[in-house]
């Protein structure tokens, strides 16, 4: 039995009837999906030109230190739009309602450096269920160097976590990159979800986009320029990029707010109610903010994309207040950071807390159905 086994749902419930059938009519509307689609076309056009343009300034038209880092820091950024707006939505099926078009973007992921077959049970398949979860939701899982949820072992350093947390969220790319995906294909689970090598297809993705990413990112910038050149451009360009990503997830899910819970606590015979669960351990920042919200694809509304993933981002924005007013109804809270400032400060606090306070016995915050 794998510590996951435990852990029942219940998929359905009032709350999630209700708010399906709202949704449903809300991105049914066909101008309403039109307009999403069109936009969704747009940005990925936007992005991949952004990418192109700053790789190809960096390759041959940077003259001294400083033109570098600011093409190598706008590299790290459009990368992130990437991730964000295309290889994300396409990997959960969302980007568009032709599959095989979705199938064709989730390889971007890979052309980026990170493998989508690994991050598709990662990500889809872990934390999307098992989310804020100690011991299932790998995405918490960052012993010994960070303690992100209150059950965890407690160490002397964690107490300086929420200053030296900042450079280390810069170096998990260059981890994915280099050797974080053959590492956990190699344990072989995320925290109890098998994760067996990938066949077929898969397997042939898997090493041709490492073969790709090595070439554009290190092969061919060496054969123009210093090794110390391409080394120092590919850690800013990795660094920028790791650190926006993991930023906006920890936003979203290790804040002052959030409820967290462990596998034992969830092991009832009792059925949570999923939607619930999501809803109770996410919370969405700078509503408002409409470039945040276009650059990072809509994740800024992390309960949304939690509930509805099969959705395109590009609706997050307008589904919030019905999510907000179906919460009201059934007495879920629904929590928002109002801007990214505050939002920054409530990580702050989370890193502070878990990184003073003593490792508690949990139950489960979660109500049961």
């Amino acid at each position: 039995m794998t510590r996951t086994d435990s852990i029942s749902f219940n998929g359905g419930g009032a709350f999630y009837t209700e708010l399906k059938a709202l949704v449903r009519d809300h991105v049914s509307d066909r101008r309403r999906a039109r307009r999403a689609q069109t936009h969704m076309y747009a940005k990925t056009v936007a992005m991949i030109g952004w990418a192109a343009a700053s790789w190809a300034l960096l390759m041959f038209f940077a003259s001294g230190w400083w033109q570098g880092g600011i093409f190598a820091v706008s590299l790290g950024l459009a990368l992130a739009g990437i991730g964000f707006n295309v290889t994300h939505d396409a990997n959960h099926g969302s980007y568009s309602k032709h599959r095989w078009l979705n199938r064709s973007l989730r390889w971007s992921l890979d052309l980026i450096g990170a493998s989508s077959y690994v991050w598709r049970i990662k990500h889809n398949v872990v934390h999307h269920t098992y989310t804020n979860i100690s011991g299932a939701d790998g995405d918490i899982e960052q012993l010994p160097f960070l303690r992100l949820a209150p059950d965890q072992r407690k160490r002397w350093f964690h107490r300086f976590q929420h200053i030296y947390a900042w450079p280390l969220y810069g170096f998990f790319a260059v981890k994915w990159q280099i050797f974080g995906d053959i590492t956990q294909l190699r344990i072989g689970h995320v925290e109890g979800t098998p994760l067996p090598w990938p066949r077929g297809r898969e397997l042939v993705g898997f090493w041709v986009g490492k073969f790709i990413f090595l070439t554009w990112a290190i092969g061919l910038p060496l054969l123009f320029h210093p090794v110390w050149h391409v080394a120092l451009g590919f850690l800013v360009a990795s660094f920028v990029l790791a650190f926006v990503l993991a930023l906006t997830f920890q936003l979203a899910h290790c804040v002052d707010g959030a409820e967290f819970t462990t596998t034992a606590a969830m092991a009832t015979p009792e059925r949570t109610e999923w939607a619930r669960h999501q809803v109770e351990t996410t919370v969405d920042f700078a509503p408002r903010n409409r470039f945040l919200a276009w650059y990072m694809g809509g994740l800024n509304f992390q309960i949304e994309h939690h509930l509805f993933s099969r959705v395109c981002h590009t609706h997050y924005p307008s589904l919030a207040p019905i999510v907000q007013e179906v919460c009201a109804r059934h007495d879920i809270r629904y929590q928002v950071h109002h801007t990214l400032v505050g939002a920054i400060g409530a990580h702050v606090r989370w890193l502070r807390r878990m990184g003073r306070s003593a490792p508690v016995p949990m139950t489960s915050a979660f109500s049961r159905t």
